[in-house]
């Protein structure tokens, strides 16, 4: 019980000032984000507001990671928007609810831990192509609308302006923690430069010239839609993907602040909590969401550690929609947008830069297709999964190079292969190529105590080379295979037929600590 309810670690020091800064600070960031998303999605702005606030306050209080912001992303935007124009908004809803039921089984089985099959490289890519995409999405604040509807790009005294008060909060972002660090300077810059804006009248792009933010409490709201296997049918692809994706996004956010901060996230708690929070955003009229690298990197950079600076900045979000949208709406978009570009350049590693020439190539292939799906296709799940299988395939490739046969002939004539490295599908033709079928002595051992068969491709290569060995009347003994080994091949006795020479002496050490 105490690992369920143990929410807060009370243990833990907290600056209440950092964090409830940090917290506003992360609210007046979400607010154009989360507006952008839905209408991305083809949603209104609310629905990805009232994503914004309910999925970040679920995750706030029962995520996996203190300190991470979750709420309406891109990610899941691009998957949902063609299901919102074919079905309609009522479908998103439900489409939400069952991805988020999806993200909380993944969670209660422990699935979490597979985030760590995401090689280094992967991340590298991920996090790289993610900064690109966070600064490209920042250059629509430098376009206009004209009569027709046609972005035209921002010219003139309207174009210096902007650029001017995107340099000043990002001068202010930069410089003021050299002389304090008592509270955020993404704070700061944004309330400097809107307190110039508003002061002196200067016409630029503000809040409300995207979307108006004023709404009231989410309302719950039961999806009115048909309860039958046809609806399931057009939405369970859609909710896979959005669970794929949201838990993707969510656990390699969850990496990244773990290194940041040199602490240890939960991955199974924050499945769970990632598929309460959209369960509740579906019910509850959001387009649902997942983790924010952008937002989770401000609060982060701003000094805040603890679960207060998530709940702050989603309880300030529907403070702002309820009561303060008069306000927030005249907040210069120049200030958000230089908030953003220096998230940006702190997401990006320069440092892996440094490293093409030192790093083995294949990695460095790697890491750059990923940046490049990341960037092109705005599809982060996918983008992870090509530079997971692509790393996979190369290490099969690697260890199957590596398998090796030692082989001598006894005094009594018999002869025997000690065998080096794993038996596996990729190693199966190295493998076939060690032995001397026509030339070996009618009994041959084959030495299995550096080895292992780990597939059953390793098993059929072992039965196609007994049989090989019996159709010239030798016989083929397997020796020193490890336990979990002969577990394979006893499973497999009905299609198989291999000889074992029993060691009562021999045993292999298996690791059986529970993940």
């Amino acid at each position: 019980m105490k690992q369920i309810f143990n929410l807060f670690d009370f243990r833990q020091k907290v600056d209440f000032k950092i964090e409830i800064l940090s917290g506003l600070t992360v609210a007046l960031a979400l607010i154009p984000e989360a507006i952008a998303f839905a209408m991305i999605a083809g949603l209104s702005p609310l629905t990805g507001l009232y994503a914004a606030f309910m999925v970040g306050l679920v995750t706030s209080i029962f995520g996996g990671r203190p300190g991470m912001i979750s709420g309406a992303t891109g990610a899941i935007a691009v998957v949902i928007v063609a299901l919102a124009k074919q079905q309609g908004v009522e479908y998103i809803f439900a489409t939400v609810i069952l991805a988020g039921i999806i993200q909380a089984a993944a969670g209660f089985l422990r699935l979490g831990k597979f985030i760590r099959l995401v090689p280094h490289p992967v991340m590298f890519g991920f996090v790289n192509g993610l900064a690109i995409v966070i600064f490209l999405s920042q250059l629509d604040q430098f376009k206009q609308f004209d009569a027709n509807g046609i972005a035209t790009w921002l010219s003139g005294a309207r174009l210096y302006v902007m650029l001017g008060l995107v340099a000043l909060t990002m001068l202010v972002i930069w410089g003021l923690p050299r002389l304090t660090k008592a509270v955020p300077s993404s704070l700061v810059a944004i309330l400097a430069v809107s307190g110039i804006v508003i002061g002196f009248g200067i016409d630029t792009k503000t809040v409300g010239d995207i979307a108006s933010v004023q709404g009231g409490f989410p309302p719950f709201h039961i999806p009115q839609i048909p309860f039958n296997i046809e609806t399931l049918r057009i939405i369970f692809p859609y909710a896979l993907i959005v669970a794929g994706v949201g838990l993707i996004e969510s656990l390699l956010t969850l990496n990244l602040i773990d290194e940041i901060t040199e602490t240890r996230g939960w991955g199974n708690k924050e499945c769970v909590a990632q598929g309460a929070a959209n369960i509740a955003s579906g019910f509850f009229s959001g387009m649902g969401g997942c983790a924010m690298i952008g937002q989770s990197l401000i609060n982060i950079s701003s000094g805040a550690r603890a679960r207060l600076s998530g709940i702050v900045a989603s309880v300030m979000l529907l403070i702002f929609i309820m009561f303060g949208a008069s306000l927030v709406e005249r907040l210069p978009m120049a200030a958000l947008t230089g908030v953003m570009i220096m998230v940006s350049i702190g997401t990006f590693e320069w440092a892996s830069l440094r490293t093409f020439k030192r790093m083995p190539k294949i990695d460095v292939m790697v890491m750059v297709v990923v940046t490049l799906i990341t960037v092109l296709l705005h599809n982060l799940a996918l983008a992870v999964l090509v530079g997971v299988i692509i790393s996979a395939l190369v290490f099969a490739w690697e260890n199957a190079k590596r398998i090796r046969a030692r082989k001598h002939i006894d005094e009594q004539g018999i002869k025997h292969y000690e065998i080096f490295g794993p038996l596996f599908f990729a190693s199966v033709a190295a493998f076939n190529e060690k032995f001397d079928v026509q030339n070996d002595p009618d009994e041959i051992i084959v030495d299995f105590s550096e080895s292992r068969v780990v597939d059953m491709s390793g098993i059929e290569a072992l039965n196609k080379l007994t049989e090989r060995y019996h159709k010239l009347g030798k016989t083929l003994h397997l020796r020193y295979l490890s336990a979990d080994c002969r577990q394979l091949l006893h499973n497999a006795n009905e299609i198989i037929e291999v000889n074992i020479i029993e060691d009562p002496t021999y045993k292999v050490l298996i690791n059986k600590r529970k993940q």
